[in-house]
């Protein structure tokens, strides 16, 4: 039976307002994936096939998680360019962009949801490609042998259980900003459908000295 692990990269640059300057891991971000490959293998946790997005921060995330097989990079798995879409919502909508990981609450549905309605203007892909490319790679994932492990962004995850769960753009909205940095998300495949056995575990961060690891940007 196939099996995919999504997993998050670790805490990025978090003091970024821009795509490339957030294109890097924090050194808590270094060390989230070092941990969550140390638990890996103490738990037995093995793959056949692994899979990255292009970006800076996956790759260094697959590197740290330290799995014993060649990524295949792939940049279907790349993220949405959020902070591209926040400055046309702004200069386009009036849509100020949040200083606090609070103001993301209301500003994430609404930049997605315009987004998907196709009123932001020059944006770097529409949604509907975006939806397209997640489903094409997952589709192609899912159809290999022995259990995959994915390592990509909170947004790709997020567009994986909209289209398993058949969420709506709130919906999909709270995934996004619940999904913790280095987190893992499983999918079995069953009859040539995904099924979610497992949501935001991160067992690598659960110990108390580890508390102030779980971080979501």
């Amino acid at each position: 039976m196939p099996h995919i692990t999504l997993v998050r990269h670790g805490q990025a640059n978090t003091e970024a307002r821009d795509e490339e300057s957030y294109d890097k891991l924090s050194e808590l971000g270094h060390q989230q994936a070092r941990w969550l490959g140390a638990h890996m293998q103490a738990t037995g946790d093995r793959f056949q096939r692994v899979y990255s997005g292009t970006m800076v921060r996956h790759i260094e995330t697959a590197d740290g998680i330290g799995v014993d097989l060649e990524p295949l990079r792939d940049d279907r798995l790349n993220e949405i360019a959020y902070f591209d879409l926040s400055r046309l919502m702004e200069e386009q909508h009036g849509l100020l962009i949040p200083t606090e990981r609070e103001g993301f609450v209301e500003h994430l549905p609404k930049v997605l949801g315009t987004w998907q309605e196709g009123r932001i203007e020059g944006a770097p892909e529409s949604f509907e490609q975006f939806h397209s490319r997640v489903q094409d790679i997952m589709t192609e994932i899912a159809a290999g042998d022995g259990r995959a492990l994915v390592v990509t962004s909170g947004g790709l995850i997020g567009m994986v259980l909209r289209q398993t769960l058949n969420l709506d753009v709130s919906g999909w909205a709270q995934m996004c900003l619940a999904i913790m940095n280095t987190s893992v998300h499983r999918w079995h495949m069953v009859l040539d459908r995904p099924l979610l056995t497992q949501f935001n575990g991160v067992p690598h961060l659960e110990t108390p000295d580890r508390h102030y690891a779980q971080t979501h940007l």
